[in-house]
């Protein structure tokens, strides 16, 4: 399947796109942030949510949809 990856705040500079196109077979939040985390080593340090479609997932959620979204924390005013 065809992922579409968003990133924003320092998730965009650490991997210096706001959005990439990724090909993935089956498999969990967390075997892609394994794949992730070998592009991007220093991704390993940053606290980060997942969204799905516009869902918050956890790290064993399969991925089975077409976007997905790597998001860092957000302080609000």
């Amino acid at each position: 399947m065809t992922l579409n990856i968003k990133y924003f705040g320092l998730i965009a500079e650490i991997t210096n796109c706001t959005e990439e196109t990724l090909d993935f077979s089956e498999g969990s939040a967390s075997f892609l942030l394994d794949l992730l985390f070998q592009k991007y080593p220093t991704l390993v340090e940053i606290d980060f949510q997942i969204a799905q479609d516009h869902e918050i997932i956890s790290k064993n959620t399969m991925i089975t949809g077409s976007e997905l979204a790597l998001l860092p924390p957000f302080s609000g005013g």
